[in-house]
């Protein structure tokens, strides 16, 4: 008998309609319990046999993808359980997928204590471990803590995203991902800052080529700063087996590293959690870790009295308090912890424990930005040299060392990946003639950044304001970096060059002798931005905040200990860019996984003590 003349072996389905009942929120926590069942998976990580292995066939790859949220199979899975099971069974099935649909009621079928409070107009939830922050450093931390048997919840206030709910569209992605949709700068406009605000943070976001840090970084901060937490084995390895998991390798000119393709496709908002080799799954399998996103967090949970403990610290943190950012949503969450974890990025972090009544003085401070100033290249099709167009390959595949007699590195040279919005409002504005015709060039104009490792240091308000003063030598370092980046342009068979000065700063290569080029790169400067009163101005950007919580030896050299914890509350911690001492110099994503790693392994044998 044919399948479609049966409706009953159809799960009860009419037609294209079907007549399960089940609501919406009902069949989100469904496909999500399909998807748990039968994962889409990486073709590689099955164990097939010899002959399945060396066999492409699109059938198994098929396989690999399938998913149980695909396509019509939640619905069917509805289907059969209304029309198959027991009365009793469907009813009870029905108020979990319901509780589940809701941020409280995972809490609740998760193990969470929760209570609530109509006075106060407040839910409360007990946990072992609360972290504030889903990025590289809060990714890793729920990991650790979870992994050694917490029960964890984590906060945030960006959502999440999966790979497919990307458009791919410039603008909509960018508020998707990025703080203030990406258009958000220093008080005095010196500088535009790209900070991922979504789960996964910084993670989801930042495309850059994740460089180890330099060794001669960590003697810095193990020596001049004297944490010994950066010398220690432990740290070393660990920052060894990171880079080689992102596929990292040195080329033999010591001057410049290579990094293999990145992965096609977008990453997903749990980027992190995915990709670290702790068998992250434990957290919403093994061990307890919830994801509770779209909150923001007011301020942890500090009473005023002293630390009745007798410990250094005059305060104890007891939790977090937050308020949802769904408008529908009145009642606060106050979440008592054993532990609480800032992991809410350089930017956010020190607001956080300011608004908390934490005094020190290095919060917000020696805030670094790594701030980058860009040239550009036109490559006309008949360059032969210049194949495919700018989005065509990895996202960056090198870095140049600019080095010089009297610095070891003065700056790093790479290549950015940036959308035609992007592109466009850092293109010095002329004329409308001259903007369209920039845009129409978009596909054969090749961008490069110069990077330094700043001196300079920036300051974060209470209210999230960020302000930045460049040293001297900084500018100095910016200058050779651009004018190395336009070098590599000419010698690359441009025929135009310029930067992103506001006069339209530019040259035809073709033709020109080397004293008028040498000019040209003579009159290349590093000036601030459309504040600094100066007539030639320029924009710098910055996608690396890191420092403004830093690490020190007491109270009077930084606003945490070697162990991650504030010096004025005990139980309240930071695993984020902020306790790194200093600049790192390149990407600073290993660095602060790696930090959050040891951090948060410390916290975890604390607890294991206590």
């Amino acid at each position: 008998m044919e399948r479609s003349c049966h409706p009953l072996l159809r799960g009860g389905r009419r037609g294209n309609k079907y007549s399960h009942g089940f609501s919406r929120a009902e069949m989100e926590s469904l496909a999500s319990v399909c998807e748990a069942i039968l994962p889409p998976l990486p073709l590689n990580s099955l164990q097939l046999t010899q002959k399945a292995a060396h066999t492409n066939n699109r059938a198994i790859q098929f396989f690999h993808k399938a998913s149980g949220s695909q396509n019509s199979v939640p619905e069917e899975v509805a289907e059969l359980i209304e029309t198959r099971g027991f009365f009793e069974a469907v009813m009870l099935l029905r108020v979990v997928l319901t509780i589940l649909s809701t941020r409280l009621g995972t809490f609740l079928l998760c193990g969470l204590k929760v209570t609530e409070d109509p006075k106060q107009n407040l839910y409360r939830v007990q946990c072992d471990a609360v972290i504030v922050g889903s990025g590289c450093g809060g990714g890793v931390a729920a990991a650790v803590l979870a992994s050694s048997g917490l029960k964890v919840v984590v906060l945030e206030k960006g959502n999440y995203f999966h790979s497919t709910d990307y458009s791919l569209l410039e603008g909509p992605s960018m508020n998707q991902l990025y703080e203030g949709g990406g258009i958000f700068s220093t008080l005095d406009g010196k500088m535009m800052l790209l900070a991922g605000s979504t789960v996964g943070g910084g993670s989801a976001v930042n495309w850059s080529a994740c460089i180890r840090t330099p060794k001669i970084v960590l003697q810095e901060w193990a020596q001049e700063h004297k944490l010994s937490l950066f010398e220690s084995p432990s740290i070393f390895l660990l920052w060894i087996r990171c880079g080689k998991e992102l596929g990292l390798q040195r080329n033999a000119l010591n001057k410049d590293f290579r990094i293999r393709s990145s992965k096609k496709g977008v990453k997903s908002s749990a980027w992190t959690l995915r990709q670290w080799p702790e068998t992250p799954q434990r957290i919403t399998t093994v061990v307890l870790a919830v994801l509770a996103a779209g909150q923001e967090t007011s301020r942890a949970l500090i009473p005023p009295e002293k630390n009745k403990h007798g410990g250094i610290r005059s305060k104890k943190c007891l939790g977090v308090i937050a308020k949802s950012l769904n408008k529908s949503i009145t009642r606060r969450l106050e979440i008592e912890a054993k532990v609480t974890v800032s992991a809410c990025g350089s930017l956010l972090t020190p607001p956080l424990m300011i608004s908390s009544g934490l005094k020190n003085k290095h919060i917000g401070r020696n805030l670094r930005l790594h701030p980058v100033l860009m040239a550009w290249g036109y490559f006309p099709e008949s360059n032969s040299e210049f194949k495919g167009k700018v989005t065509d390959g990895g996202i960056i595949t090198s870095v140049h060392k600019v080095v010089s007699e009297e610095f070891n590195v003065r700056a790093l040279v790479e290549t950015p990946a940036l959308a035609p919005g992007q592109y466009a409002a850092l293109c010095p504005w002329e004329s409308g003639l001259d903007i369209k015709s920039r845009i129409l060039k978009y596909s054969r104009t090749a961008l490069l950044f110069s990077m330094i490792r700043d001196r300079g240091s920036g300051e974060v308000k209470g209210e999230g304001r960020v302000s930045y003063t460049f040293d001297k030598l900084d500018k100095e370092n910016m200058k050779a970096g651009l004018r190395r980046v336009l070098e590599i342009l000419v010698a690359a068979g441009a025929v135009e060059v310029g930067t992103h000065r506001s006069d339209g700063q530019r040259i035809k290569c073709q033709g020109i002798s080397k004293e008028e080029l040498d000019e040209f790169l003579d009159a290349v400067c590093a000036n601030h931005g459309p504040k600094s009163m100066v007539e030639n101005w320029t924009t710098y950007c910055s996608a690396h905040q890191m420092g403004s919580c830093r690490m020190g030896r007491s109270k009077t050299e930084g606003a945490v200990d070697e162990n991650g914890e504030s010096w004025e509350a005990e139980g309240l911690f930071v695993c984020d860019a902020s306790v790194l001492p200093s600049a790192v110099g390149v990407n600073p994503m290993i660095t602060i996984q790696s930090t959050a790693y040891c951090l948060s392994k410390k916290i975890a044998q604390s607890l294991a003590k206590k």
